[in-house]
């Protein structure tokens, strides 16, 4: 017995024995897994329960125009931050900044509840609202200073500078491209804090200050920018537009002066506004030129040298290739003429024949030495790179059709640059927006000089076009973009829109395209109205356009205007009377009287408007179009005035300028009654009958 009772003893004891070793073995994995695989998981969950880092933002660089204004700034604000593991009392917390911030307490209380270090409150919040949370001093809250985006000039320029977001970032235009210049580099406040979330007053606290972002400085001019966006607004609201554009650069160095479309929006509240008003359409939006694109066929044919400005076309006012047939502008066309007549009265024959003797490779050489099918590589987000018909595709009705700025898209910033080549001598330069990036103590960091692509013509075919191009302003399509006491040189362009079932009746884009002085350009413009209501012509309401922003920059830049007169001069400027209200044939002879041409655009009896408006001044032989059925005013409710003892003339001239008709009745000398009455409240284009004795 005692030998069995030995035997299951010892049996026992291996068990326990056995069973403290699987234990043992267990511990020692256990903690060789804590040791070795999740020591890193651990060090930082435990560093997460002592050790709060509280973000520092750094402050955004500005952003300059080329004189050192200010576009774009950083401003102080705060922002409010939770640390929930020294918050006390999470739902009496959340009711109180709720009240303050105006936010749903009930979520702010889930969100103070988390298992988390740290979490955003509210961002950028203005100082009054900063100082009451100061106030009531929560346990758990805080306060840290962040920066929040300004623009002094709110719209001015909203499509190249961009906007930032909540978190400082760069989300479009220079904002964008620029961002990693601009955001500077965050820095943090790290506080120790012991098991029961109080701050140990001994431990170690590490201050890792912010690095300022560095400053840009833009090529854009402010004053210049603000000329092209005041005239951009009136072009808005007479034409009545979809949508206009408007850059200007600086043609031997590729700086961009100015650039603008309207309609824009305020990038301080960019999100008040759709996302379709942010799109650049200067950059992004691809149209076909019409006519302005013939500055590039005439660059080639010259540069090919094919033909010489004085050979000699016949324009019968149509041409067949490959069965279509296409139309010359002018009904019957335009006769015998030379090549820079051609060019001068933008002659659609001429330029199909030039364009079909060019043939297709050199002129697709052109076409991309030009830099048109890819993107010019300017500092913006979202360029489009144009369409052009694969060249292996392209037949001669292509070729005839591009000749005159159809058949081919280009972007507005394309055909600018384009351009600029020809004026600056053959050189295509890349598109600058940027002048160089400086550090907060001014010191550059990165500079930007002019960049040649490569040379599109030689010296002396740039010369050539030049002095074609000026006579096209001078006594052809672009008389009304001539400048007063410079030499200017460009081209007009009316181009049809194409939708997806061909082009669309009615909706036209009219341009202007040019640069001055002529012999010495400091300026080069491009003026795009996209579906302007009314006359579309880019003679009547582009080449007009051009004028009036060109005339201020180059007083601006103190141009000296040129003591030679050219073929503008000698002929004489005319103001264009007022003949709205007045019967066509009166119309029509008032208009001769003063040595301009009348075009009559509708069927009915009296003038409702007329393009240019009264008291603009035009050169004589100029194109006064006259419209008799659609006046366009603004939307709104007139006052009708006073009419009595006026002659049937003065009445209707007082009433043209509220966009109301005149019906006459009677022989008589002066108006006796009216009626709606004086003082009526009624809509733009309503008629008021008049009774004269």
């Amino acid at each position: 017995m005692a030998s069995a009772s030995h035997v299951t003893i010892r049996k026992r004891a291996a068990v326990l024995f056995l069973f403290v070793i699987v234990i043992m073995m267990g511990l020692i994995g256990r903690l060789g897994y804590l040791q070795f695989v999740k020591s890193n998981w651990l060090m930082e969950n435990a560093t997460d329960q002592r050790v709060r880092e509280i973000p520092v933002e750094a402050k955004r660089g500005i952003i300059y125009d080329r004189n050192g204004k200010e576009m774009a700034v950083s401003v102080n604000t705060e922002s409010v931050y939770a640390i929930p593991a020294e918050i006390q009392n999470a739902d009496e917390t959340a009711a109180k900044l709720a009240a303050i911030l105006t936010l749903d307490a009930d979520k702010l209380s889930r969100k103070l509840k988390r298992r988390q270090a740290f979490t955003w409150i509210e961002r950028k919040i203005d100082e009054r609202t900063a100082r009451a949370i100061k106030t009531i001093n929560l346990p758990g809250i805080g306060l840290t200073q962040e920066g929040r985006r300004q623009y002094p000039f709110e719209n001015l320029a909203s499509h190249v500078l961009g906007f930032t977001g909540i978190d400082s970032q760069g989300l479009d235009g220079v904002e964008l491209t620029f961002d990693s210049y601009l955001k500077g580099r965050h820095g943090g406040i790290v506080v120790e804090y012991d098991a029961r979330g109080q701050e140990i007053p001994y431990a170690t606290h590490r201050y890792a200050p912010p690095v300022e972002g560095q400053n840009v400085y833009l090529t854009i001019d402010v004053v210049i920018q603000q000329i092209v966006e005041r005239e951009l607004d009136r072009v808005i609201r007479d034409t009545q537009a979809k949508s206009v554009t408007i850059i200007v650069m600086e043609p031997n160095t590729g700086e961009i002066l100015a650039l603008a479309n309207k309609p824009d929006y305020n990038p301080n509240k960019f999100a008040d506004y759709s996302p379709k008003l942010w799109r650049n359409n200067a950059v992004s939006n691809t149209y076909e030129p019409g006519s302005t694109f013939k500055i590039i066929t005439t660059s080639a044919v010259l540069g090919e040298g094919i033909i010489s400005s004085s050979d000699r076309f016949f324009d019968p006012g149509e041409v067949e290739v490959q069965g279509r047939i296409i139309h010359c502008w002018k009904a019957g066309g335009h006769g015998s003429q030379s090549f820079a007549e051609v060019v001068q009265n933008s002659c659609n024959v001429g330029f199909v024949n030039v364009g079909l003797k060019l043939g297709a490779e050199s002129f697709y050489r052109y076409i991309k030495a030009f830099g048109f099918g890819r993107v010019t590589g300017i500092d913006l987000p979202g360029e489009a790179k144009g369409i052009i018909i694969d060249e292996t595709k392209v037949k001669p009705i292509n070729i005839a059709t591009m000749a005159i700025g159809q058949s081919i898209a280009v972007t507005p910033i394309q055909l600018i640059s384009a351009a600029a080549a020809v004026a600056n001598g053959g050189k295509l330069l890349r598109p600058q927006l940027v002048r160089e990036v400086r550090d907060k103590d001014g010191n550059i960091t990165r500079c930007f000089y002019p960049d040649i692509i490569n040379t599109v013509v030689n010296e002396k075919t740039a010369q050539a076009v030049k002095g074609i191009l000026e006579n096209v302003v001078e006594q052809g399509t672009g008389r009304n973009a001539y400048v007063e006491g410079f030499r200017v040189a460009g081209k007009t362009g009316t181009a049809q829109k194409v939708g997806s079932g061909g082009y669309v009746a009615g909706k036209y884009v009219a341009s202007f395209l040019g640069f001055a002085p002529a012999d010495n350009p400091r300026m080069v413009m491009l003026v795009v109205i996209d579906e302007p209501v009314g006359a579309y012509y880019g003679g009547v309401i582009a080449a007009p356009v051009f004028n009036a922003v060109a005339r201020d920059i180059l007083q601006y830049m103190k141009v000296v205007p040129t003591a030679e007169t050219s073929t503008s001069e000698a002929e004489p400027h005319v103001i264009v009377p007022g003949v709205i209200n007045c019967l066509v044939p009166d119309a029509v002879a008032e208009l001769k009287k003063m040595k301009l041409e009348a075009r009559v655009e509708e069927a009915g009896n009296r003038v409702a408007d007329q393009i240019p408006k009264p008291g603009s001044r035009v050169p004589a032989g100029s194109l006064i179009l006259l419209y008799t059925l659609t006046p366009r005013y603004s939307v709104g409710e007139v006052t009708v005035p006073d009419l009595t003892g006026k002659t049937e003339r003065e009445a209707a001239d007082v009433l043209a300028e509220l966009g109301l008709f005149i019906q006459p009745f009677g022989n008589g000398s002066s108006t006796v009654r009216q009626h709606p009455l004086a003082g009526s409240k009624v809509m733009p284009g309503t008629t008021v009958v008049v009774f004269c004795e």
